[in-house]
């Protein structure tokens, strides 16, 4: 049912004056009614960027090109916007699945991508420090427990273990995993974990240190941690040979 507030598009309405005729103060910027040709970049316009790219860089102190990668300094972020974000990939990656299994493997995706980037980051930090690289399994777990997950999570994981049945099998524990501490699980989706999230965040992290392994997320809950999850980590088998030839 429409009222007067609808806005409705008249088709006698010619397109031209649909368009932006109006040149730029700068003169130059894309212009609907000329086309691509409108981006041609002259040298006046040259000379207008590259005036305005090195006031940028000199003028401002706060500017991003001022500022030390290398810096720990105000790394806090807030809680409510991170739980907020997480929901939103949540609901994200429900809308586009197609069952439990499919979005948490969207979740673990996703989570891919943050952990190749973060411990490239925690590895140029911590690299002028200790000037390490982890060559063994171990090695690079108890980094990933440790220095890696108090980094990006703000604590470090409670267990780290070893399967004593399977070869090249560990597991990483979290009692209260921070992804999921906000998310209400309903009971249709019983079965579905969301850190799965978490999960890909380690395997991410694992593959770019040279560690190929495959990451998932099981709910183990106890007696005071009912989000308590275990990373179920299985490396792969050509590890145990490149060991065993530096060992």
């Amino acid at each position: 049912m429409s009222n007067d507030n609808d806005i409705i598009l008249s088709s006698a309405t010619s397109m031209s004056t649909l368009t932006i005729n109006e040149v730029s103060k700068d003169g130059f910027g894309y212009n609907p009614s000329v086309g691509p040709q409108s981006n041609i970049i002259t040298p006046e316009a040259s000379t207008f960027l590259l005036s305005s790219k090195k006031s940028i860089i000199t003028n401002n102190p706060n500017s991003i090109y001022d500022k030390n990668i290398i810096n720990k300094k105000n790394l806090e972020i807030s809680l409510s916007s991170l739980a907020f974000l997480f929901c939103e990939m949540v609901n994200w990656c429900h809308s586009n699945s197609k069952g439990i299994q499919d979005l948490e493997t969207r979740l673990n995706g996703l989570g891919y991508q943050v952990g190749q980037r973060y411990i490239e980051l925690i590895k140029l930090r911590e690299g002028f420090k200790t000037n390490k690289r982890e060559v063994k399994i171990v090695e690079i777990l108890q980094f990933i427990h440790g220095t890696f997950w108090k980094a990006i999570f703000g604590k470090t994981a409670n267990e780290l273990e070893k399967s004593q049945d399977v070869l090249n099998e560990y597991m990483i524990t979290d009692n209260v995993p921070l992804m999921s501490k906000f998310i209400s699980i309903p009971k249709e989706y019983g079965e579905l974990n969301c850190s799965a999230f978490m999960a890909g965040i380690i395997e991410g992290a694992l593959d770019s240190s040279a560690f190929f392994a495959n990451v998932t997320a099981h709910s183990v809950p106890i007696t005071g941690y009912p989000l308590r999850t275990v990373f179920l980590i299985k490396f792969d088998d050509s590890l145990s040979i490149r060991e065993s030839l530096r060992s």
